[in-house]
């Protein structure tokens, strides 16, 4: 773990802070403002959505300025929308409140990058436990994030507005710490030189293919169940310190397997390993449709961060390898816009399908994204199989 890497974890704890902070509050005070009750997770969905719009601009960002300075900018533009997010609350304005999580996705964008920076930070052949190290810096998110929402949505008269407002801490400090990361300079490209391969030339490898539908799967069905778990306890009574709790377990799940993840992935596998976070997915499911008491709240989300670390980081490592240098801007740039498209869907579909269908139909439409991943997988390894590749 160099210091490079030391800092970049930080940024990416920060980062989850922020992430988890918004899922524990946006669809409650969503649900507080909104004119209609499926129209709660909206907020959150314009997270996503603004995320999915920023992905190319992000992308330009990097290639003509640099990590640093677009993950700078991207930290500023989160600085702003956590004030918009505060003033809507603090005037009630659900319109107001939709528009600053769409502005927030811009900060979600360069933050859905960190976990690329940190291979360019270390040499290639520590290149998956990088990725994984620097992702196992969200547990900062699931320790702070939960208990920064739990503690701080007292602060003003107004509820959660004083969670918004810890998070305009957040944001600055990420920006000091952000200032003292060492990337790789910026390549002046000579003229004539390549531009690499189209990008449609690129998304139509199979390893693409799959690498890109397991990382938006693996989040969409994350996304669907996460999004929804603060409504669903709360219409079955539980006070928010239980969803603080259920929300802490289901990120340290995300992140606390990253000091293996890697390790995982170079003795056993990255389809085994992605396989294995599927069956975990599975498992999550059932649990969650076994009942609703506090226990199987936490075990379910828990297992759910922990399948969704197996399968994200493995296709993480997966995507790295179906890209060259000068195509890594374009390349990540696709990768994300498939992931913030699918969380842009289940963020909608989470909350009209827990405030109309309720929670039990909710885990039974999970099951879809889960397959499809399953299937994906499968898929690649006959693939590889048909055509020896090793």
């Amino acid at each position: 773990m160099n210091p490079n890497l030391f800092l970049l974890a930080l940024c990416q704890g920060l980062f989850l802070t922020n992430n988890v902070t918004f899922i524990a509050i946006n669809g409650l005070v969503g649900l507080s403002l909104a004119p209609e009750g499926w129209m709660a997770t909206l907020p959150v969905m314009g997270y996503v959505v603004g995320g999915a719009l920023s992905t190319g601009l992000v992308a330009k960002s990097q290639a003509k300025w640099g990590r640093r300075v677009s993950f700078q900018l991207g930290l500023l533009v989160g600085l702003v929308s956590a004030v918009l997010c505060a003033f809507a609350a603090y005037i009630h304005n659900f319109e107001l409140l939709v528009l600053a999580t769409l502005v927030a996705g811009y900060y979600s964008a360069n933050g859905q990058l960190y976990r690329f920076a940190a291979a360019e930070l270390a040499e290639a052949s520590f290149r998956e436990k990088a990725v994984s190290w620097v992702m196992a810096g969200g547990l900062i998110g699931a320790i702070v994030g939960p208990n920064l929402a739990s503690h701080s949505k007292g602060w003003f008269e107004t509820p959660y507005m004083g969670a918004y407002v810890a998070l305009t801490a957040v944001a600055v400090l990420g920006m000091v710490i952000m200032h003292f990361v060492k990337f790789p300079p910026v390549v002046e490209k000579a003229k004539g030189s390549s531009e690499g391969r189209p990008l449609s030339e690129i998304m139509k490898q199979p390893v693409f293919i799959v690498a890109a539908s397991a990382a938006a799967l693996s989040y969409g069905v994350m996304n669907l169940l996460m999004a929804a778990t603060p409504l669903a306890m709360q219409v079955c009574g539980y006070p928010f310190s239980d969803v603080a709790l259920v929300l802490e377990w289901h990120v340290i799940g995300m992140f606390a397997p990253g000091f293996i993840t890697g390790h995982l992935i170079k003795k056993y596998g990255t389809l085994q390993i992605m396989g294995v976070g599927v069956l975990m997915n599975f498992v999550c499911i059932a649990i969650a449709l076994s009942g609703t008491e506090l226990h199987q709240f936490v075990l379910a989300l828990f297992l759910l961060g922990v399948g969704w670390n197996f399968v994200f980081t493995g296709s993480t490592t997966l995507a790295m390898t179906s890209w060259r240098p000068e195509e890594k801007d374009r390349g990540q740039a696709a990768i994300n816009f498939c992931v913030f498209a699918t969380m842009a869907f289940t963020s909608f579909a989470s909350g009209a399908l827990v405030t109309t269908q309720g929670w039990m139909w909710l885990n039974y439409g999970s099951l879809v994204p889960v397959t499809l991943t399953a299937l994906a997988l499968g898929w690649l390894l006959l693939f590889r199989k048909n055509h020896a590749q090793p």
